[in-house]
């Protein structure tokens, strides 16, 4: 079986182009390869089961079939049932999203075949070169061209075949509707970690690229200081379906408001502002954001501790209020406790009047934890973590865990709770837990949490509810950031080595000032 992937960035509103690619009739009157086509037994073009009947360019004749169509998601799967050429058990997924920063559109396509062994190579290369470049270019090339000739609705299912661009149209007909106005005035030119591929530390390059003034309903921020997160090798990795490729990772970020759109209110140019949320894209030195996610930066609260702490602590806000409420007298078992959410959640159970217990993995690590107020630390590459739990609990066991390891550690720490206890797993930096069988928590009557970060920042609301809390044990002195590791934002790929390895403690933070 031949598997292939191809993709590409078009300067376009998603909707725009969706609107043309999901008429599955449209193909005539875009890709260079198909001079006529119709609709057999007079469905509609974008119908699920429909079947389209055309013919190539050079006379070949091919008909496929819709199998899937999903206009939440921009995606359509469909299926070759004749060609001319061995395609054999064919089926084809065409997915857009939006491009983060400006209105553009990332469209992959992908495909599965079974060729004959002997044109394998050829048949693949022109799948890939002769069907999905060339459909790329050509709509790259309708959207840049000027005066441009769009589709309407309804134009795809047409018999006869009709250009997506008229050569030399005897009037300018009207450019897309856009899902938002443009923004007039020149890109900027930034420094920003462009993503080609999913992969390891490798795939962050720091490359030069356009910036578009924001839009009315944005803002653009000079960041002067990005927060580097376990979240953000999800999102490199591919784990984690949060970075469109090709894209910019990272969602922490402190910096500058230097633009406004149009119709922004309450927030002005110099205002210094920090967020901790998706939409990805902070590894850059300015980026455009809506407002309604930035958090306002006091004059007590220094740009490197927003991007060294604002996630952290507002990850640990929502774990220990939100997902496991601590209560005075219970005992938590933080993992890691010597990273950067770790030390969080040290300093909060603490403060909630909870009996601590902290694992890391070197005696160094170890002291950190104690230094921030554990009663107990596990160096867990020499001791049975679980065991020493039951022991110094005497038998009872934790009764809230918190784990951000996973693979490592999770059937301990299901060894090491209490009857009733709560296992909150928000991380994997050693790999994921895998398929479990859940029947084995009934001997405990275990409580399991897989938290998703984003559905406790994904609003304005919810998000300032966090950082509020976060704010105001920074001012009291019960929480501290400690002084954060610091790299250049073209080292972006060590930042990750080194934090994968664990050779860090804490916060690390990229500046972009450095490059």
């Amino acid at each position: 079986m031949v598997r292939i992937r191809e993709s590409t960035v078009i300067d376009a509103p998603i909707e725009d182009v969706w609107r043309i690619l999901r008429d599955f009739n449209s193909h005539e009157s875009w890709h260079p390869a198909i001079a006529q086509s119709h609709i057999e037994d007079g469905m509609a073009g974008h119908a699920v089961g429909a079947v389209r009947n055309f013919r190539l360019a050079d006379g070949g004749r091919l008909r496929e079939q819709l199998l899937r169509l999903d206009d939440v998601a921009h995606e359509l799967t469909y299926c070759i049932l004749e060609a001319p050429l061995p395609l054999h058990d064919y089926v084809s997924t065409i997915c857009l999203k939006p491009v983060t920063d400006g209105d553009r559109t990332f469209w992959s396509w992908e495909s599965q075949f079974a060729p004959p062994p002997h044109r394998a190579v050829e048949l693949a290369d022109l799948v890939a070169n002769g069907i999905y470049r060339a459909g790329f270019e050509a709509i790259r090339q309708a959207f840049a061209s000027q005066p441009r000739r769009v589709m309407r609705p309804g134009e795809g299912s047409a018999r006869s075949a009709r250009p997506l661009v008229s050569p030399a149209p005897a009037e300018p007909l009207p450019a897309p509707a856009l899902s938002r106005p443009v923004a007039t005035g020149p890109s900027d030119q930034i420094g920003a970690i462009v993503v080609d591929r999913h992969g390891g530390p490798e795939v962050l390059a720091l490359r030069r690229t356009s910036l578009p003034p924001p839009g009315p309903d944005e803002v653009r921020i000079r960041h002067t200081a990005i927060g580097v997160n376990f979240i953000d090798v999800y999102c490199r990795t591919g784990y984690f379906d949060l970075l469109p490729i090709p894209g910019t990772p990272g969602m922490e970020a402190a910096g500058v408001i230097e633009a406004t759109g149009s119709n922004v209110s309450g927030w002005r140019k110099g205002q210094r502002v920090a967020y901790a949320c998706p939409p990805v894209g902070a590894y850059a030195q300015a980026r455009n954001m809506s407002p309604e996610l930035l958090v306002r930066l006091p004059d007590d609260i220094s740009d490197e501790a927003a991007a060294a702490g604002l996630l952290k602590g507002v990850t640990a806000s929502f774990l220990t209020q939100e997902v496991a409420t601590v209560r005075p007298g219970d005992i938590v078992l933080i993992h890691a406790a010597a990273g950067g959410v770790g030390q969080m959640l040290v300093q909060w159970a603490r403060h909630l009047g909870a009996t601590v217990i902290a694992t890391a993995s070197t005696d160094a690590k170890a002291a950190i934890a104690s230094r921030l107020g554990a009663d107990r630390v596990i160096v867990y590459s020499r001791e049975d973590f679980a065991a020493a739990v039951m022991h110094a609990t005497a038998g009872h066991g934790a009764d809230i865990i918190f784990d951000a390891v996973g693979a490592d550690t999770f059937d301990a720490s299901l060894t090491a709770l209490a009857v009733c206890g709560h296992l909150v797993s928000f991380g994997q930096a050693s790999g994921p837990i895998g398929m479990r069988e859940i029947g084995g928590l009934a001997s405990k009557s275990v409580t399991l949490s897989r938290p998703n970060y984003g559905h406790y920042t994904d609003t304005g609301k919810k998000l300032g509810r966090q950082v509020e809390r976060f704010f105001e044990l920074l001012r009291r002195g019960v929480l501290t950031i400690s002084p954060p590791t610091i790299y250049a934002l073209s080292q972006a790929a060590q930042a990750h080595r080194d934090l994968e390895s664990r050779r860090t403690t804490g916060s690390i933070i990229l500046d972009p000032s450095r490059d």
